[in-house]
């Protein structure tokens, strides 16, 4: 996304703020990455240096950005009910954290299941090519499938909320499980079948938890 001058139809706090503020929740600056100058800002929004000063200060006391002294302002998170859930969360044991990351996904399959379309199977056909070894860029295309907009927004934050207080047990847990086969629930989604999609997808994200090791026997209509 490329900035431009900001339009004059509204306090240029508020466009100021807008403008950094869709840089972010549009991963153009993702999490962890240091935003521009604010000399820079106030070259490419073409605005005074105190507005851009205020919309920096503004985003920061939601929570959006930290601003570092010495060293710049960097983007914690992407949205603001992602702040408000990492602040609600911290320190919230682990297990229940994904046993609510396997209630939505699984709900999210089932509603996919029934609701796809030709453009989604293609885009779940791409990702499972494409990101088969990244598990939260597949699972986001799945939920999306569902083609509801307030869960999409909610998982997405979720998503990194557990990531970011698990990260460690989740990288050893990912490196040290076997593949999981996710072609079974892309499968299920095509065929409609909201049931085995549901399935599929819980298990998944049980074989996601730390310590948890994913076999024959965790998936659906395995070995008992």
């Amino acid at each position: 996304m490329i900035l431009a001058p900001v339009p004059r139809h509204r306090t240029l706090a508020d466009e100021t703020i807008a403008h950094l503020r869709a840089q972010i929740t549009s991963g153009t600056w993702p999490v962890g990455s240091r935003i521009p100058t604010e000399p820079e800002l106030v070259e490419r929004l073409g605005v005074a240096r105190n507005t851009v000063r205020e919309a920096v200060r503004a985003l920061a006391n939601t929570g959006l950005v930290e601003i570092r002294q010495g060293s710049g302002t960097y983007v914690v998170a992407t949205s603001e009910l992602a702040c408000v859930m990492q602040r609600r969360f911290a320190g919230t044991d682990h297990a229940q954290l994904n046993e609510l990351r396997a209630v939505l996904e699984s709900a999210a399959a089932a509603m996919a299941a029934e609701r796809r379309t030709a453009a989604d199977l293609r885009t779940l056909d791409t990702a499972l090519a494409v990101f088969a070894d990244t598990d939260a860029t597949f699972h986001l295309a799945v939920v999306a499938a569902a083609h509801n907009d307030v869960l999409t927004a909610i998982y997405a934050d979720l998503r990194e909320v557990i990531r970011g207080a698990i990260a460690a047990e989740l990288d050893a847990a990912v490196g040290a499980r076997p593949h999981v086969d996710h072609a079974r629930l892309v499968e299920a989604i095509r065929a409609g079948d909201g049931e085995r999609a549901a399935a599929e997808a819980q298990a998944h994200a049980s074989s996601w938890e730390p310590g948890r090791s994913t076999g024959a026997q965790d998936r659906p209509g395995g070995p008992a």
